[in-house]
């Protein structure tokens, strides 16, 4: 991050049980340790129902908040497209985007009431341009032997952003809060995802 007084402003989102408050719980450890202050705030919804999960995450030298502004997302971290495609528009014009390229049908989807969204790739490119990347997170994951690991994945594609720290310190904070049984897959998902963007 080049200047360290701007606070870096990621909102999370995916759908319950896709991990998304661990992938932001792996990122407080990192950029705390890195000696960043970090403030974030987790809003789960109709989590355990499938419903949508997101966090606000913000570090830098001094936050004082951890809500995000509508319109000043730095980083759009979703693991979940429809879910990345309800938030674009708080992401600034200049706002980077990653994307799980899984589709989990709503239940209004589901009941035939609406149609899930055709092309989100298409729309983020379109406004985005080069700012967009799409992780196959649930390929990855599950060529490692245990689809669960994608939001692990997609925490190394992320962590490509911030050169100045190194993957290492991902790898610990995974390991600080991961049972020591999933080590090994988590740490591999983590490598994978990096290589992946």
């Amino acid at each position: 991050m080049k200047n360290s007084d701007k606070t870096v402003n990621i909102f999370l989102s995916g759908v319950g049980g896709q991990g998304t408050i661990l992938a932001s719980n792996i990122l407080a450890e990192v950029f705390i340790k890195a000696g960043y202050d970090v403030k974030k705030a987790e809003v789960h919804g109709m989590a355990q129902r499938g419903g949508d999960v997101t966090t606000h995450f913000r570090f830098g030298k001094k936050v004082y908040s951890p809500l995000i502004k509508y319109g000043d997302v730095d980083f759009l971290l979703s693991f979940e497209l429809l879910e990345a495609l309800r938030y674009i528009n708080w992401v600034k014009p200049e706002g980077k985007i990653i994307i799980n390229k899984q589709k989990i049908f709503p239940p209004a989807v589901n009941l035939g009431q609406v149609k899930y969204p055709e092309d989100v790739e298409k729309i983020f490119k379109k406004y985005f341009k080069d700012n967009v990347w799409v992780v196959d997170g649930q390929g990855i994951a599950r060529s490692l032997g245990n689809v669960q690991a994608a939001n692990v994945v997609l925490v190394g594609a992320f962590s490509n952003f911030f050169p100045e720290i190194n993957p290492e310190q991902f790898v610990e904070a995974i390991k600080s809060l991961l049972a020591p049984k999933l080590h090994d897959l988590n740490v591999k998902a983590f490598y994978e995802g990096r290589k992946a963007l």
